[in-house]
């Protein structure tokens, strides 16, 4: 019995070295074995994801891919984007078809609970508002009793307008449109008196038609939207890399490093800069990455405030003020974990 015991013990023991190689060999070696990571993003939206003539991507969301890539690759364009509507953008990251899903997302309980996914940190702080014509004379979203609002599905949109409307005594009708094109185009022509989404992508919407000075954001934010990238669920090495480059760029603000400086700051004595730089510690052999990831991140992408200020800033189309996606020594939501 004690032999058969022991044989058993062996067996399971056996089988879950097995299970631990099998899951060590997930996402990170499945990228690095293509080349490539695949990162799905939006569409085409202003701002955070869009491409030129030439099909070369721009945007916010679109650095949160390239600061992935350059984690793994210390190389920013060994990275391929798939464009993913709202609608399918879930079953694309479920059915492997991309390793991260980097598009404009809300981290929410039911989306992190039921669609056997993993979300990383909140890049981007944000909020449902609602759009209008300046024409219309309207300057709060509580004057729009009865008003047709265009939104688009799969999303929480149309439950935050019903709150929102029912908190107030406010009735309002809800105009459904299967993409971003004909939402965009039926709000432009008039077919309805608002339009419906988080506030960052309001701003891009504007920022693309023909005249963005016609067109005001009211200032009520109706919801909390924390924006995050996503990866497949159980699969704790991915989702760190994903998690720590965020951080990365995070704290790289934090501690002053750019771009700019990022080589002069190898020579910083400040010992999590030197963590961070990869020059003690080789934080990046956790996660099964180069010790310069981070030097690598800053170098070709830049920190958290420099992305946000190319790409959403206020010399941009989109004009946006940092709120609260500031750093929490400053009053902002943005803290990155410590680097040690």
């Amino acid at each position: 019995m004690f032999g058969k015991a022991c044989r058993v013990a062996a067996a399971v023991m056996t089988l879950g070295a097995s299970v631990v190689t099998a899951q060590a060999a997930s996402t990170l070696e499945t990228v690095k074995a293509r080349g490539k990571l695949i990162c799905g993003v939006s569409m085409g939206t202003t701002g955070f994801a869009l491409a030129d003539a030439q099909g070369k991507f721009a945007g916010f969301d679109v650095d949160v891919c390239r600061a992935i890539a350059t984690a793994v690759f210390g190389d920013p364009n060994k990275v391929d984007f798939v464009m993913t509507n709202i609608n399918t953008r879930f079953q694309a990251l479920q059915s492997g078809e991309i390793d991260v899903l980097s598009r404009q997302t809300t981290l929410t309980f039911s989306r992190d609970a039921s669609l056997g996914i993993d979300f990383g940190p909140a890049v981007f702080y944000d909020g449902q508002g609602l759009m209008v014509a300046k024409s219309l004379g309207v300057n709060s979203a509580k004057d729009l009793d009865g008003a047709a609002i265009c939104t688009l599905p799969g999303t929480t949109t149309a439950q935050n307008l019903a709150d929102f409307f029912r908190a107030n005594g406010k009735k309002f009708e809800l105009v459904v449109f299967e993409n971003p094109d004909e939402n965009n185009n039926a709000f432009f022509s008039g077919r309805c008196d608002a339009v419906s989404s988080d506030r960052s992508d309001l701003a891009s919407i504007r920022a693309a038609s023909k005249s963005p000075g016609d067109y005001v954001i009211l200032p009520e934010t109706i919801s909390k939207e924390p924006l995050a990238p996503a990866v497949r669920q159980n699969d704790s090495n991915w989702r760190d890399i994903v998690s720590w480059s965020v951080w990365m760029l995070m704290a790289a603000e934090e501690k002053g490093v750019t771009q700019t400086n990022v080589d002069e700051q190898l020579k910083s004595e400040d010992p999590e800069i030197q963590r961070m730089l990869g020059v003690t510690d080789e934080l990046g052999t956790m996660l099964g990455l180069d010790k310069a990831w981070g030097y690598n991140i800053i170098k070709h992408v830049g920190n958290y405030a420099e992305m946000f200020d190319r790409n959403l800033g206020e010399q941009t189309a989109l004009g946006l003020s940092r709120g609260p996606n500031t750093l929490w020594n400053a009053g902002g939501l943005l803290y990155p974990p410590p680097f040690r």
